[in-house]
């Protein structure tokens, strides 16, 4: 189990303790951790949110597909936007579970992925289809314009606007990482190297505009 919660550790370890064929063996508060424990236990399984600090989830799991091919990923999380889904399964997780799921749907993820196969919860896979939906184009470029949440759109007018990380995050009331999370969702949808790129393609797709 990887969280910065305890509280989230704790829960899922108690979903889990009456279970005869699964055992959570190891537990880390960061994509660091986690990869310290796996290289002193042979696990199965990986349970990993996305925002923690010091290493997220993306750059852990990376590091793990790397590092550790054997071992199977599941990110349980409450991010649910497209973008960031479709980047995790491309770097190798097996399941995307959202952190509103119950006991059922939890072990079911567990068994299934354990198997060698897929596992993504129902809101996730809603939300894959919906992304691939109503595509448009710039009128400028011809370039197919990427669809973007509303958490997403409202970050990046923060950015356009010069707004800090730390800056952003007070003002939508959110952390620190959860904001940097989204800014690489962000320079990864829009093809572009660093906020200087998100700028631009943000004016030259009239991502702002009502």
């Amino acid at each position: 189990m990887v969280d910065d919660h305890k509280l989230v550790i704790d829960g899922v370890k108690l979903m889990l303790s009456d279970q005869t064929d699964i055992e959570v063996i190891a537990e880390a508060n960061n994509g660091k951790e986690a990869l310290e424990r796996l290289a002193e236990t042979n696990i199965d399984m990986v349970i990993m949110d996305v925002n923690m600090p010091e290493m997220d989830g993306l750059e852990a799991l990376k590091h793990i597909r790397k590092k550790f091919p054997d071992t199977k990923v599941l990110m349980l999380t409450m991010l649910d936007e497209a973008s960031l889904i479709q980047q995790l399964l491309k770097l190798g997780a097996m399941g995307y579970l959202l952190k509103n799921a119950g006991k059922e749907e939890l072990l079911k993820a567990i068994r299934t992925i354990h198997e060698g196969q897929t596992f993504y919860s129902k809101e996730v896979t809603e939300t894959i289809i919906a992304s691939f939906r109503g595509v448009q184009t710039s009128k400028k470029s011809g370039e197919a314009i990427p669809r973007i949440s509303r958490r997403e759109k409202q970050i990046l007018g923060l950015i356009v606007n010069e707004y800090t990380t730390k800056e952003i995050a007070e003002e939508l009331f959110i952390s620190f990482g959860t904001v940097e999370t989204h800014r690489k969702n962000l320079i990864s949808k829009l093809g572009v190297r660093n906020t200087a790129g998100l700028v631009r393609k943000c004016l030259e797709f009239g991502l702002l505009d009502d």
